[in-house]
C-alpha cells in the first residue's frame, strides 16, 4: 500500500470515530509534518476523502470535514 493511501485511511478512521467532527479544518501542512512527506503525497491522500465524500476542498481555503450521519453514511 502507497504512503498516500496509508494518510488517507488514518484521515478517514478520524473522520469515521468522530475526532474530526463535521467542519474541522484539515491542514496540509500539519499532516505533511507530522508524516514527513511531500505535499503530493498530501494531495493524493486528500483525493481519496474527497473522492469518498468525507472532506470538500475549496481553492484558497483549505479543507473541512463533511457531516457524516451515526450509522456512518455521508450527509447530501
Amino acid at each position: 500500500m502507497y504512503r498516500y493511501q496509508q494518510i488517507a485511511e488514518w484521515a478517514e478512521e478520524r473522520i469515521r470515530d468522530g475526532r474530526w467532527p463535521a467542519k474541522t479544518v484539515v491542514s496540509e501542512v500539519k499532516l505533511q509534518n507530522y508524516f514527513g512527506v511531500g505535499r503530493v503525497t498530501i494531495r493524493a491522500a486528500m483525493r481519496i476523502l474527497r473522492d469518498k465524500g468525507l472532506i470538500m476542498t475549496l481553492p484558497g481555503k483549505g479543507s473541512v470535514v463533511l457531516e457524516i450521519r451515526s450509522n456512518g453514511d455521508i450527509l447530501d
